[in-house]
């Protein structure tokens, strides 16, 4: 079987371990990924630097860690004084490793815990009431 297919599989393989999938959807999104591979691999890059690509999203936030890319040790949350153990500032450290800008660098599970505390307090309803009259003169 040729590389791509094997890498695709892989793939897909992996994705539909965390979400249930119809077989249509597996069969369409290995012929997707597979494409995207040897699309990759006519643009001149090689296997090695795929599997070094993905090896990378393998890496990616995890419910209770996420891998700094530069070390390869697991944190909570990847702070500036971290990054700039490695020279970088948490943008260039999102730019070298292909996350979007405003990707947080932190664990699944700090993020939910966040947005819970968030949802709890509920900030945005908290208007600051405006002083009475007698108090503004």
């Amino acid at each position: 079987m040729e590389d791509h297919i094997v890498m695709a599989l892989e793939i897909v393989k992996a994705q539909a371990g965390f979400r249930s999938m119809a077989a249509e959807e597996i069969c369409a999104m290995v012929r997707s990924v597979s494409e995207t591979i040897k699309k990759l691999l006519s643009d001149g890059k090689d296997m090695d630097s795929l599997h070094l690509e993905r090896a990378a999203v393998d890496r990616a936030p995890k419910d209770n860690s996420i891998i700094c890319l530069e070390c390869l040790k697991p944190f909570k949350m990847l702070t500036h004084k971290h990054m700039a153990t490695h020279g970088l500032t948490p943008d260039e450290y999102r730019a070298k490793w292909g996350y979007a800008k405003d990707a947080p660098l932190v664990c699944k599970s700090l993020q939910r815990l966040r947005r819970k505390k968030m949802k709890d307090i509920k900030l945005w309803e908290k208007r600051r009431k405006p002083l009475p009259e007698s108090a503004a003169s």
